[in-house]
């Protein structure tokens, strides 16, 4: 499978970097950007084929990955439009629809959309893919390899739903973070120094995710298991409730769904 990355940004760097590890050959793979500094990494770095603009070598592959911002998609595709045949093009690019990428494409519809996380950058990612009805399995298996690299995969029945992996998923790191800030900030407050608690707040958030990954039991199950009657844990979960935690948590992950929504059909219009 031969693969032409449009941009090579940390996301691109992520999955050449997945695949490379994963015994892709450096001769299969090539990446076009305008910026000569990021071409020169991206050669020095993985050995590849990089171009300052798409031509025949570069269109001489099965899999194009459009990674790229969604604000500059329009324009980075418009070297493509007429000259694809049978490639599979795979939008990394948050929001954009793919109705408005065979467009601007030309109405090419062999498309797959993508939704990596950050995580991506280290290998654990997750990532929502959804295929356009006209691509067939072995397509779908190529864009599945390509973002199996960075970590995990899950497909999508509705294109609609690639908002709601967005809001999941895609900002769900930031989520995590939040925690962790906050997990910290309450540890400061009741008398560690900032290294000790960011330390117990890190490592308790991987001790429990990587529990929670190896185990055939809900998460609410984990959770209750932990909390004895009048102890400490029931103590700050009752105090979370009396705060509406869950549900903040539901109806934020429900307005970056919105939002998504809303990306969409700006960032789609012509």
């Amino acid at each position: 499978m031969k693969i032409s990355f449009l941009g090579g940004g940390n996301m691109a760097t992520a999955l050449i970097g997945g695949l490379a590890e994963r015994g892709f050959a450096s001769a299969d793979i090539q990446a076009v950007d305008l910026q000569a500094d990021s071409r020169a990494r991206l050669a020095e770095r993985f050995g590849i084929r990089t171009a300052p603009a798409v031509d025949d070598e570069v269109l001489a592959c099965d899999v194009v990955v459009l990674a790229v911002k969604p604000q500059q998609m329009k324009a980075a595709v418009a070297p493509l439009a007429g000259r694809l045949a049978r490639q599979v093009v795979v939008s990394i690019a948050a929001g954009l629809r793919l109705a408005d990428v065979g467009r601007w494409l030309g109405g090419y519809d062999r498309l797959v959309r993508a939704m990596p996380n950050t995580p991506a950058l280290i290998g654990a990612g997750i990532t929502g893919l959804y295929a356009d009805p006209s691509v067939d399995a072995a397509g779908r298996e190529s864009a599945e390899r390509i973002l199996g690299a960075v970590g995990s995969t899950v497909w999508i029945a509705n294109e609609v739903q690639m908002d709601a992996v967005t809001a999941v998923s895609g900002s769900g790191p930031a989520y995590v973070f939040h925690f962790i800030e906050a997990l910290e900030a309450a540890g400061v407050s009741l008398g560690f120094d900032a290294a000790t608690a960011r330390r117990l707040a890190l490592d308790t958030v991987l001790g429990a995710a990587k529990l929670a990954a190896g185990s055939d039991e809900a998460p609410a199950v984990l959770r209750e298991r932990v909390t004895s009657k009048g102890g400490t844990t029931e103590a700050a979960l009752a105090s979370m409730a009396s705060s509406g935690v869950f549900d903040a948590i539901v109806r934020a992950v429900h307005a970056a769904n919105l939002r998504g929504r809303e990306l969409g059909e700006q960032l789609g219009k012509d």
